[in-house]
Parts: C-alpha cells; sequence; structure tokens
C-alpha cells in the first residue's frame, strides 16, 4: 500500500511477460504506471505493439520514447512512501526485461535506493515522458549525451596516470567494439602504456597487438553454454578502481542514436564481485579466443600440468555455492 508509482522501460520482453502482468496488477491495484516502451525493437515490433495495448486497456501510461532515438536503457523506478518521506528504488541492468533470455544471457543488475542514483533514474524518465529538457545527473553516464564523452574522459585519465608511473589499467567486457573515437583513444592509451583488456563477444574493429600502437592491448572472446551479454568498464583510477555496468555497446548507434543508462557499482561487495568475475574470464583457457593483429582468432590453450579453467563454469559454481 505503500508504493505510489512504477516506471518501467521495456525494450525485449517477449509475448506472455510476467513483468507485464505484474505492471497491469499494479495499475489495476491503483498504483500510478508508466511503461516506456519500445516499438522499434528489432523482431520484437509485433509482440510490442500489442504489448502496449494490453498495457494501455489497464490504464497503464504507455510512452513511446524520444523520436529519432531508440530506448534501450534498462531501467525501472518505484517511488514508495516510507513515513513522512518519498524513496525511490531502482533498479538498473544490462540484459532485457525477457524471461528466456535471462535464461541464456549472462547479464548484471543491480538494485539501490541510493538518493542520487534513483534521482538520477527519475529524471531520465521524466525526459522520456515529457520530452523536457536533459537534465545535469549525479551518477549515471547517458547516452546520447555524456556516454561517450564520459568513457573517453575516463580513458584520458588512465593515460595521465600511467605518465606519472601510478597504476593505470582498462578492463572491458561488451558485444562490440565499433566506435572510432573510443578504438582511438584505447590506441592512445596502449601507447602511453596503459594496460588494456578487452573481453568482446562480437564485432572488434581494434586491431590488438600492433607495435608502436596497439601493443597493450589484448582482445579476447568467451564461447560457452551462455551467450556473453554483460557490458563493463572498469578502470584502475590509480588503485581505486572505478567499475560502471551499463546497457550500451562501443557502437555508434549505443552512443548516438539510443538511450542508454551506464551506472556506477559504488557496493564495495558487488564491485569486487564484478571484478572477480572479470579476474575469472581474464584466467579461462579452455573457451578463449584471442583476437590476432591481422583480425583472426586463436584457442587459447592450457599449458601442460596448468589447471583448466572454463569461466562460466566457475562463475555457475561459486553461485550456486
Amino acid at each position: 500500500p505503500d508504493v505510489l508509482a512504477i516506471k518501467q522501460t521495456l525494450y525485449r520482453t517477449g509475448a506472455d511477460s510476467p513483468i507485464v502482468s505484474a505492471l497491469i496488477k499494479a495499475a489495476r491495484a491503483g498504483k500510478e504506471v508508466t511503461v516506456v516502451i519500445e516499438l522499434r525493437a528489432r523482431f520484437d515490433e509485433k509482440d510490442n505493439i500489442s504489448l502496449a495495448a494490453k498495457l494501455q486497456e489497464a490504464a497503464v501510461h504507455v510512452v513511446y520514447g524520444v523520436v529519432g532515438y531508440k530506448t534501450h536503457a534498462k531501467m525501472c523506478l518505484v517511488l514508495k512512501r516510507e513515513g513522512k518521506e518519498l524513496r525511490n528504488y531502482v533498479h538498473l541492468g544490462t540484459g532485457n526485461y525477457h524471461p528466456k533470455t535471462a535464461l541464456l544471457y549472462t547479464d548484471y543488475g543491480l538494485f539501490s535506493c541510493d538518493k542520487d542514483l534513483g534521482e538520477d533514474v527519475r529524471r531520465v524518465f521524466a525526459q522520456l515522458t515529457s520530452l523536457g529538457k536533459v537534465s545535469k545527473l549525479n551518477k549515471l553516464l547517458q547516452s546520447p549525451f555524456t556516454l561517450h564523452s564520459g568513457i573517453i574522459a575516463k580513458i584520458e585519465r588512465e593515460i595521465l596516470y600511467a605518465q606519472e608511473s601510478k597504476p593505470a589499467k582498462i578492463i572491458i567486457k561488451v558485444n562490440a567494439v565499433v566506435e572510432e573515437q573510443i578504438i582511438q583513444a584505447l590506441y592512445r592509451a596502449s601507447q602511453a602504456g596503459v594496460k588494456i583488456q578487452l573481453i568482446v563477444r562480437g564485432v572488434c574493429c581494434l586491431k590488438p597487438g600492433i607495435p608502436g600502437v596497439s601493443d597493450n592491448i589484448e582482445v579476447r572472446s568467451i564461447i560457452g553454454r551462455f551467450l556473453e551479454h554483460a557490458r563493463v568498464y572498469a578502470f584502475a583510477n590509480d588503485g581505486n578502481w572505478e567499475v560502471y555496468a551499463s546497457s550500451g555497446d562501443l557502437m555508434n548507434r549505443n552512443m548516438f542514436q539510443r538511450v542508454e543508462a551506464c551506472f556506477p557499482i559504488e557496493s564495495k561487495r558487488l564491485h569486487q564481485r564484478i571484478l572477480h568475475d572479470l579476474d575469472t574470464y581474464l584466467s579461462d583457457n579452455s573457451q578463449s579466443w584471442l583476437l590476432q593483429p591481422d583480425g583472426s582468432y586463436k584457442q587459447i590453450h592450457r599449458k601442460k600440468n596448468e589447471l583448466a579453467i572454463q569461466a562460466q563454469t566457475v562463475l555457475i559454481q561459486e553461485l550456486q555455492s
């Protein structure tokens, strides 16, 4: 009874989505429910049009995003009354609110009641639902506004640390690396001595291991039982690691043609968990392929007497224990 409003983005969610059913139930219980649904989600257009009509019939306020930009961010906000105060609870994710892909993809999701983060999500929803002026955000990096420049700024900061002989390293896990300016920034970082490790599931236009250009860059791909889908950006930051998770990849469309949300992982426990996961992926010697300077891939083979490490299997066992 203390929940006053729910706001949710839906990109891909399936024809029989339990989340849609829950949103309809909430609306019928008298909650103010707003859904930003993307009708142009490739291959899901028909389902999303049907879901939009279904939601509207239940008195849900349905918005179709911003003209010219796909709403690809994965966000949910719940406004709750607690005593005399109102508090925002948010969920931010790297993957879709889809019951089938949730079983097949690896992704991260963050639940938080952090005041600044909650206010950021509220402002983004206000922007999406009212087409209002973009507000300055406290913690989120949002495309098409601050995500691209924010990532480049963090790469440039690592370059400065490397030049001062301070700890400088970048670990990025994404589905694709295509955006030219970020690739050039990573090349500059490599030349400055920053160690860069990229885990890229799909297309990678960056060429690693080129003398004088990308000597300090390693690119690997993990193939396993699950499709690697999480996007993570981690920066050593002079030993005080910064970790972000995001709905967007390093592609032109994600940076400039979509609404994306990139959010900081500030909880020490979750921060360490993600860094541990990245280290596990980088230790994989059974299902990893390294990208070569000529664009080919070579599988990593474990050395004689070396323990076999399959990252996905290790992470599953840890989560089940």
